[in-house]
């Protein structure tokens, strides 16, 4: 069990100048506080800061900060508070525990809400001190490492949170070493049994391919000597199970035919020239795998990444990566911003602390400042989290304006996304591009390298169907933005006429209840709207009916006595149910919340199971539609939250039978295709229809058509196809 005086001891070791009579008054403080709290494991609670205070300490990390570390939960898991906080250790302290802390009473929000304001308040805190977030990732990292108490749903949402969050943060800042363990112990947890089948894979190739390492090693060393090319050392890795297993998933492909499944790294001396030369060398002695080559020391990574990478192939067709840096690269390649930090300093010797952090917050601020426009740009929580999500995706290529301005660029960013990297307003304007020198479709997907030159017109302005061909957050947010815009005037207007007419119906002067500002504002406030203008905008958008309206307006004994259609509305409600009927969505299906007799059907993109999580959407004509979460038309409907509704799959004890589409990717052998339906068949589940196919790549493609009841019976065929020999990949088709 760590102990305060191995924490010290680090401390000391890495920066012998630390207060740590600050790190002991911190020790002994939340040592009072957490006393009698234990974690789930059943260990004393005070176990976890004094982990996380490890693990800054070994970042190198200051006084401060590993100060901070220790007291990091008491005041969101203590009676302590801030002020406190404040007078005991001072502001310094006090910023970055808020900054860690949660945020309280937010209760009645949703995990989702919970998780993005929380995150939001991170990435604000963390702009004003980076150690916000490298206290947060060691917080983390801990967590992560001790996951196995929890229940195996509150793993999954953490881990899911890792990967989606805080992993791609440490990517950002360059923290290779901490990303890959956060992202392998998530992986561990999410997918217990795909971790352990590769593992075991992985295993058993283990003494192969740590022979052919061995063996590539000393072949390298001999020839970088004989070529009088200086090198500190060379080193050997297999790719880490997580990379790999993304890797086989998207590439649909088997563990021998990884191209970077082993690895060799070449680490030089401080002199980027011998890269370049060792580089020459590995070259001459095997043959380099054409398109695979990328220099990031010519042009860095924005996380500070520099590094040759090479992909060759040796005799027997073996394919191997190798890459080469000097020590300082490899320092920041494996710790990010803190190595960039503690390098600076231990090689100049000339920083002090205030000079150091002040380098550290400058870098920090370059990486993090997209993540900031993206807070400030998002007022919605779950916009702001989706966001989030794309800005953290790694960007890796480099385009250039014909200027020569190097534009960086997440991969598959297309003339759109270019655009609205110059400027908003070339965004905005844009009506086509060139890409090197040629006039391309929006829709094109920008390579390393291209000149990428945007045509505009004053009068132009985003389409809808921009959606679909943008990956960044900023063009994404600002078509949103516009489209928003564009669809509530249109919707106000539309609301309008609609109650327009309805007034006329009822003998009431429209024009006069709209001129009626303070009658129309009070009926507003009824459906928790603000101003007229969201409730004309409510009734265009089909949320709210114009009869209702009308309704609030008379009053009930008014109404009833002008209502034209009183007597027809016994048969309008037993029309709508028989619809729902016949398109086999009964009362028990799936309901709308608070609202009754609406048309429900659900979406044919991705036709959602009893059990999944759903969304609603008001579509003109059709009533609500309603979509899985996770499908992938969601986020274009997203652009327009006011047609969006809650929907809930109704109590009932009725099973509904649906067709599910899966498609497995096998190995190329007989007997798959029977040995699949077997399985499926072994689990008492029906099969409509089975069909085998052969990809270009040799690869086997069978479509199972299976009758399922909700989403935990789908999960359990998945399960079962899985476990089929020779099978490689298993996912549900959507048509």
């Amino acid at each position: 069990m760590i102990r305060i005086d191995d924490v010290i001891s680090t401390v000391t070791d890495n920066r012998p100048q630390a207060d740590v009579d600050l790190i002991r008054r911190a020790y002994l403080f939340s040592a009072l506080h957490h006393k009698g709290q234990t974690r789930a494991s059943g260990e004393p609670y005070l176990i976890h800061p004094l982990e996380v205070a490890q693990i800054l300490a070994e970042m190198r990390l200051d006084e401060v900060s590993v100060s901070t570390g220790l007291l990091h939960d008491v005041v969101e898991d203590t009676l302590v508070d801030l002020d406190t906080i404040r007078e005991q250790f001072g502001d310094e302290i006090s910023m970055l525990v808020d900054g860690l802390t949660k945020i309280a009473h937010i209760s009645d929000l949703s995990k989702e809400r919970q998780q993005a304001e929380n995150v939001r308040k991170m990435v604000l805190a963390m702009i004003t001190d980076v150690r916000v977030v490298l206290i947060k990732l060691a917080d983390r990292l801990h967590n992560m490492r001790t996951m196995q108490y929890l229940k195996p749903e509150k793993r999954a949402r953490i881990s899911q949170e890792t990967l989606d969050i805080y992993a791609p943060i440490a990517h950002r800042l360059g923290m290779g070493k901490m990303r890959s363990e956060l992202e392998d112990l998530a992986f561990q947890n999410l997918h217990p049994d795909e971790y352990k089948r590769l593992a075991k894979e992985v295993d058993a190739r283990r003494p192969e391919l740590e022979a052919a390492l061995d063996n590539i090693k000393g072949t390298i060393e001999s020839k970088l000597r004989e070529n009088e090319v200086p090198f500190v050392r060379v080193e050997g890795r297999v790719k880490r199970l997580f990379s790999l297993w993304k890797k086989l998933n998207k590439q649909k492909i088997r563990l021998e035919q990884v191209y970077d499944l082993i690895a060799a790294r070449i680490i030089t001396p401080n002199d980027k020239k011998n890269c370049y030369l060792a580089l020459s060398v590995v070259h001459d002695i095997w043959t380099p795998v054409p398109e695979r080559f990328k220099d990031w020391i010519g042009i860095p990574r924005d996380n500070l990444y520099q590094s040759l990478h090479t992909s060759v192939i040796a005799g027997g067709g073996q394919a191997f990566e190798v890459q080469i840096r000097t020590e300082e690269m490899h320092h920041i390649a494996e710790e990010g911003v803190a190595a960039h930090w503690k390098y600076k300093e231990s090689a100049l010797g000339t920083h002090d602390d205030d000079e150091s952090l002040d380098e550290l917050r400058r870098t920090v601020e370059r990486l993090l400042l997209p993540l900031v426009e993206t807070t400030e740009a998002n007022e919605n929580s779950e916009d702001f989290l989706e966001s989030l999500k794309l800005d953290l995706f790694p960007k890796d290529v480099y385009a250039f304006t014909p200027m020569g301005k190097v534009m960086q660029l997440p991969r598959g960013a297309t003339p759109i996304d270019f655009a609205y990297a110059v400027h908003s307003a070339v965004g905005d304007t844009c009506t086509g591009a060139k890409i090197n020198g040629r006039i391309v479709p929006l829709r094109t997907e920008i390579k390393n390298g291209d000149v990428v030159e945007i045509l505009t017109t004053q009068n132009s302005h985003p389409g809808s169907d921009w959606l679909n061909h943008v990956v960044t957050s900023r063009a994404r947010s600002r078509i949103r933005h516009w489209i928003s815009l564009q669809q509530r005037q249109e919707s106000i207007d539309l609301g309008r006429k609609l109650l327009e007419r309805e007034a006329e119906r009822f003998r009431v002067t429209a024009k006069k209840l709209l001129s009626n500002e303070q009658e129309m504002k009070r009926i507003a406030n009824d459906y928790g709207l603000s101003r007229a203008e969201d409730l004309l905008a409510s009734i265009g958008y089909g949320k709210t009916l114009p009869r209702n309206v009308i309704a609030k307006h008379l009053g009930p004994e008014r109404f009833a006595e002008l209502d034209p259609e009183k007597r027809q509305e016994t048969r309008i409600s037993s029309g709508v149910k028989a619809v729902r009927k016949f398109i086999g969505l009964g009362d028990d299906a799936i309901v709308v919340k608070g609202v009754d007799n609406l048309l429900i059907s659900r979406a044919r993109c991705c036709n959602p199971l009893r059990g999944e999580e759903i969304i609603g959407y008001i579509s003109l004509g059709k009533g609500v539609v309603v979509h899985n979460r996770r499908c992938k038309n969601v986020n274009q409907l997203m652009v327009n939250r006011d047609r969006i509704v809650e929907v809930e799959w109704a109590k009932t004890d009725r099973e509904e039978i649906q067709s599910v589409q899966i498609l497995a990717t096998t190995e190329n052998r007989t007997g798959m295709l029977a040995g699949i339906t077997n399985a499926i068949a072994e689990i008492k589940t029906g099969i409509r229809d089975a069909r085998a196919n052969v990809s270009k790549d040799d690869i086997g493609l069978i479509e199972v058509t299976v009758e399922v009841y909700d989403k935990k019976h789908l999960d359990k065929v998945v399960g079962a196809i899985r476990h089929v020999p020779g099978v490689i990949a298993v996912e549900r088709v959507n048509t």
